[in-house]
This record gives C-alpha cells, structure tokens and sequence, in this order.
C-alpha cells in the first residue's frame, strides 16, 4: 500500500509540474523583406522548457486564412534562455498577404494561445 501511494503522489507532482510550465507565449516578432515575396521572421518565444520532455519545439508562421507559410523547428530545450529569439529566412509571402500571425508549440501542451500578429511590410 505504501508503495502504491507513493508512486501516486509521485506521478501528481510530475503532472503538476508539466501543466506549471505552461503553455509557450510568442512575445514579440520582427519581419524583415528580404527580396521581392521574400521576408526573415526573427520571432521571440516565452516557454518555462523543462528539458527534453517538455519544451517549446516549434513556431509557425500563418496567413491570414490560417495557412501555414513556414515553421521553425527548434532542436533542443531552451531551459536557462527565456524568452529565446530564433528565426526563420526564405519565408515566400504573396503580396496580397497583409499580415502574418506567429504561434508557437510545445510538446507537452500542442500550441498555445497567445499569439502574434504582425504587418508585413511589402
């Protein structure tokens, strides 16, 4: 019996920890026209990363439509960095395209909901 509560008070501290880190919040965004559809997105993501089982693992740049343009896929853990400023180059973006909405993943919580929206400077 023991053995069994303690594995259960284990596992709930474990659980609370992950839902603690939260969801990953997009903080801020730069776009920058890089050639003529062309731009560089320098995106900056706020996420309490745990280490490799639970961290923001990715962000995604979305039209206006909710078509993802491009994504960034961030390769390891950001545990002592926050927020953390990564970005992504070669982003084709139409000109009918007035702004673009940046939100970020995590992989424990899927996509979190504060995101950004910023105008694309054509």
């Amino acid at each position: 019996m023991y053995r069994i509560v303690t594995g259960s008070v284990f596992g709930t501290l474990v659980a609370i920890q992950s839902v603690l880190a939260g969801e990953p919040e997009v903080v801020s965004a730069v776009i920058e026209r890089t050639g003529r559809d062309t731009y560089i997105v320098h995106a900056s993501i706020r996420h309490a990363d745990e280490g490799w089982n639970h961290y923001a693992d990715k962000w995604d740049v979305l039209a206006p439509d909710g078509t993802v343009l491009s994504t960034r896929i961030l390769m390891h853990p950001h545990v002592d960095e926050q927020p953390f400023t990564r970005s992504q180059p070669e982003i084709t973006i139409p000109r009918e395209i007035g702004s673009i909405t940046i939100r970020a993943h995590d992989s424990v919580h899927g996509y979190g909901s504060k995101t950004l929206t910023v105008d694309v400077p054509h």
